[in-house]
């Protein structure tokens, strides 16, 4: 009876989690890549000041923020490279609009506190910036300081009692309150319309200002980077794949592998929906890497049949084949992918664009073969081995004779 209702359980939690990953991929979609679906392209040009002329410390400077604002904007799998002495390409998927996405990009977004239209303190002591509410529910950006920046705060704050501290970013400035208390390592920036907006200037003050201004000198959209026909020859060739993968399985395996074909659907589903919900960018190198993953998930499943199939040649019942058989496959599965884990997670952490979204999509399916071989394969194969279907000799490739 205990082990009726734990299979119950597995059955009630595996429909969960279809409807689950069914109802993310119908809410969110899949974000496709500017090599699949398009974006917009904007060139930053660097504009020299009094105080600095461009050089390489200026662009490395000036690149490693604006990657920092794009990937805080949750813009996946940009495109962000130098070009020349004093140019930048962003290129960036599924934004038709880019003047969206300048506005937070492009600005210098120099924070400075000014008393009297004097600058006192400039905002490069700030270690974090968040957006938020107030006590009255108003949406504001609060911010705290480096132990540095506490100090030289509270300085501030205690000669100026009492008189007003503009906070400006860049020329705008942001609120103009009145010096009521000493401040020291934390504060409130006041005075936004809505969430949004607070949310784009916690950004720009949170990973720092240019070093140098920058002017767009181009900005458009653009067509995806592959034509349909090689998209559609691509997504053929994957499926293809897969139904010759299905086949052979179900015709060496028998029962068994027509329960691995339906783990993959499965497989095929959740991996659709983390997709969705972790709202990942998928480019074809993504799609290389979820092929990739699919033959992973197969493999897994050989590897447990294989492993059952020894066990019931020793003599083991069917029952007990397949406990054993689970149990020696655990390792080797685990063993052979982690390995593969380490290596997309070292890809996707040190790369960008499109190896980055290869290492992402291959992690994701990784990861979610494993809990398909460990748990879906098993509750279905547990399922039916109170049947008469996997008692034949023939089931699990065993031969006859």
């Amino acid at each position: 009876m205990r082990y009726k209702k734990k299979r119950k359980i597995k059955i009630g939690l595996i429909v969960l989690i279809i409807a689950m990953a069914v109802g993310l991929y119908g809410y969110y979609g899949i974000n496709l890549g500017l090599d699949l679906e398009g974006g917009s392209h904007i060139v930053l040009q660097a504009q020299p000041t009094e105080d600095r002329d461009i050089d390489n410390e200026v662009m490395t400077g000036i690149l490693s923020v604006i990657e920092r604002r794009v990937n805080q904007i949750g813009l996946s799998e940009p495109v962000i490279q130098r070009e020349g002495s004093d140019r930048i390409i962003v290129e960036l998927p599924a934004v038709d609009n880019p003047s969206e996405a300048i506005s937070t990009i492009g600005r210098t977004a120099m924070l400075t506190f000014r008393i009297d239209g004097e600058t006192v303190m400039s905002g490069e002591n700030i270690n974090d910036a968040r957006a938020s509410h107030d006590e009255h529910g108003r949406p504001v950006v609060t911010f705290s300081l480096n132990r540095e920046g506490a100090r030289e705060f509270e300085n501030i704050t205690r000669r100026h009692m009492g008189q007003q501290m503009g906070v400006y970013l860049d020329e705008e400035r942001l609120t103009n309150p009145t010096i009521q208390a000493v401040i020291r390592d934390s504060g409130q920036i006041t005075g936004y319309n809505s969430v949004e907006e607070a949310q784009e200037h916690a950004i720009l003050i949170r990973e720092g200002a240019l070093p140098v201004p920058v002017e767009v000198i181009e900005s458009r959209t653009v067509g995806p980077t592959l034509g349909a026909i090689a998209i559609q020859q691509s997504i053929r060739a994957g499926l293809l794949g897969l139904l010759l993968v299905a086949a052979y399985i179900v015709f060496y395996y028998k029962f068994p592998g027509l329960i691995a074909a339906i783990s993959l659907i499965i497989y095929g589903i959740i991996f659709m929906g983390t997709l969705s919900g972790l709202q990942a960018v998928l480019t074809l190198p993504g799609i290389a890497g979820l092929i990739l993953s699919i033959g992973m998930a197969v493999d897994a499943n050989i590897i447990i049949f294989e492993r059952i199939k020894d066990e019931r040649k020793s003599g083991k019942t069917l029952r007990a084949a397949i406990d054993a058989g689970f149990k020696r496959a655990y390792m080797t599965i685990v063993d052979a992918n982690v390995t593969t884990l380490i290596t997309a997670s070292i890809l996707a952490y040190f790369t960008s664009g499109a190896i980055r979204g290869f290492a992402v999509t291959l992690i994701i399916g990784i990861v979610v073969s494993m809990f398909n071989a460990f748990f879906v394969t098993k509750t279905l194969i547990d399922l039916s081995s109170g049947t008469n279907l996997l008692q034949s000799a023939s089931s699990f490739g065993v031969r006859e004779g």
